[in-house]
């Protein structure tokens, strides 16, 4: 399910849209599978009354183990990791629903980490320092998280190279509004002109 198109601002684009890594339910899914194998192996080395007395607990606890995977999954499935041309935007949750926005511009650092066996898998952690209240947010269950971090400095550039191109169009025009005012405190342009010339720029 991708990330919500709504929930997204007018003048931002969609760049990375990520659900947590399969590891995210990965240990559910190992539990589950260890649970069906001993179940089996102690039901195949039992009978009579000793193969009926554990077969109840057993089955049991693999119904646990299911549900408790089946939980997991709907929360993968409702966790999204997204990059948009000016946020970093995490969010999880069905119906207690909870997030962190991080404003590129404020992005002061990504790094990531990877063990040995997450390089194996392709998962790990990222390190993301803002100039926030929060300071350094930790995202784990990332899939590829090399790549996630080139793509994340890559739209930072890519955002500054935008905010440079358009900075010296606005400073242009209030230069320009600045000129009109000093010609209207010398009495070479009247308020009504000033205003009109004014209104010219801005728009």
């Amino acid at each position: 399910m991708p990330f919500p198109k709504r929930l997204l601002n007018d003048y931002e684009s969609m760049v990375l849209d990520l659900h947590p890594h399969w590891w995210f339910y990965g240990p559910e899914a190992l539990s589950l599978v260890g649970s069906m194998v001993l179940t089996s192996f102690v039901l195949g080395k039992t009978s009579g009354g000793l193969e009926t007395f554990l077969k109840y607990p057993s089955f049991g606890i693999i119904v646990v183990v299911a549900a408790w995977l089946a939980v997991t999954v709907v929360k993968w499935r409702t966790t999204y990791f997204v990059v948009t041309s000016h946020r970093l935007i995490y969010r999880q949750g069905v119906m207690a629903r909870g997030g962190i926005e991080i404003p590129l511009e404020k992005v002061n650092n990504v790094n990531f980490e990877q063990g040995i066996f997450e390089r194996l898998i392709g998962v790990g952690t990222l390190l993301i320092e803002s100039g926030g209240k929060d300071g350094q947010q930790r995202f784990t269950d990332i899939a590829q998280p090399e790549s996630v971090q080139n793509i994340i400095h890559s739209t930072m550039q890519n955002l500054t190279a935008s905010n440079f191109t358009s900075a010296p169009s606005v400073r242009s025009v209030a230069t320009e509004i600045e000129k009109l005012e000093a010609l209207r405190d010398r009495g070479t342009l009247t308020d009504e002109e000033f205003e009109a010339q004014k209104r010219r720029l801005l728009g």
